[in-house]
């Protein structure tokens, strides 16, 4: 497999890639796995969910929209000290790297924005890769992002264009696009994937890993998600994703980005070790854990750090600490500037 990074691909190369016979297919990712990362290395990241509910859009997948009846209500924004101690508690379970999340349709110039930026400084100063999810952006705000000192912002694609716009329409897909250009204009880290087992096809799938292979250079990280499946949504009787589907959505990407980081993210607690083994052998290199068992509201369960802790340990993995991705400048950039902060703490 010639793992060159390539940013056109065609539909017929992505389909014969994810026909691949699966145990083929997991051995060319692997190997390809193995030529830009550490295969023993797993970076575990934190969701808090800064602003819950109450958010506009009408993702017919989420607990947080206002138009469905799902048990998620609208909750004030938390205040930089507690997400301070959630991500301090998350470090020291090896942990390095927080997505703050809030639920909105979109960045607003306000207060509310100021205490994000505040928050990032300060999640940062701790010696954490942060990542932050708020909707659409634009590209000053990107910039302020970045000058608060943000590793990464994510804005996934969801699907193919084709078929998102049959699952949202409170936004179009040239918004997502749009937000990703922005994010592109600064030094930040993208983070950009999207989520199967909503009723779309394969075809779909493999349209939306095309656009993200487009974007230059590829999006550093790679979300995978697998549908959690909420109660009062439109898609709460979707029909679960087949393990193996999951296994070949991960090789693919890997095959198709071979230098960026795919996530193991929303969905893992339907699969069990051994699937989450393949996946890890296959080219998933991160996964998200929680103190708790959920992992971005009670909606969405999320396997705990003591048991995520035991699944490593079995596998013989280790912790990925923060800022050591090797295909990633903006990593040893910001390595380079904890040692220097920490060195100048230690003079004083």
């Amino acid at each position: 497999m010639n793992d060159e990074l390539r940013h056109e691909w065609t539909l017929e190369e992505l389909r014969a890639l994810y026909d691949t016979p699966l145990l083929e297919l997991v051995f060319q990712a692997a190997t390809v796995h193995r030529r830009h990362h550490n295969p023993r290395e797993m970076q575990v990241s934190k969701l808090i969910s800064i602003k819950t509910g109450a958010c506009p859009e009408d993702c017919s997948y989420c607990a947080q929209s206002s138009r469905y009846n799902t048990g998620v209500g609208a909750e004030r924004m938390m205040d930089k000290c507690q997400v301070v101690d959630i991500a301090t508690r998350a470090k020291a379970a090896g942990v390095s790297r927080v997505c703050l999340g809030a639920a909105w349709r979109q960045v607003k110039d306000n207060d509310q924005f100021d205490r994000v930026l505040e928050m990032v400084r300060s999640v940062t100063d701790i010696g954490m890769e942060v990542c932050c999810t708020l909707g659409m952006l634009t590209e000053n705000q990107a910039k302020r992002l970045e000058d608060a000192g943000l590793y990464a912002y994510n804005h996934n694609l969801d699907s193919s264009e084709e078929f998102y716009e049959t699952i949202i329409t409170t936004r179009t897909y040239a918004d997502r696009l749009q937000t990703l250009g922005n994010v592109r204009k600064t030094g930040m880290t993208l983070c950009s994937g999207g989520i199967i087992g909503l009723g779309e096809s394969v075809k779909d799938r493999l349209k939306m890993l095309k656009n993200l292979a487009a974007v230059q250079p590829h999006p550093e990280s790679v979300p995978i998600n697998i549908l959690s499946k909420v109660e009062g949504t439109p898609l709460a009787k979707a029909a679960d994703v087949p393990v193996w589907d999951v296994i070949r959505m991960i090789a693919t990407t890997r095959l198709v980005m071979p230098k960026s980081d795919v996530r193991l993210t929303a969905g893992r607690v339907k699969l069990d070790a051994t699937a989450q083994g393949l996946c890890f052998l296959a080219g998933a290199n991160s996964i998200f854990s929680s103190e708790t068992e959920f992992m971005l509201t009670k909606a969405v369960p999320s396997p705990s750090y003591d048991a995520d802790r035991a699944l490593l340990e079995a596998l013989g993995m280790t912790l990925r600490p923060a800022f050591a991705n090797p295909n990633s400048p903006r990593a040893a950039e910001c390595a380079a500037s904890c040692e220097r902060q920490e060195t100048a703490l230690g003079a004083g």
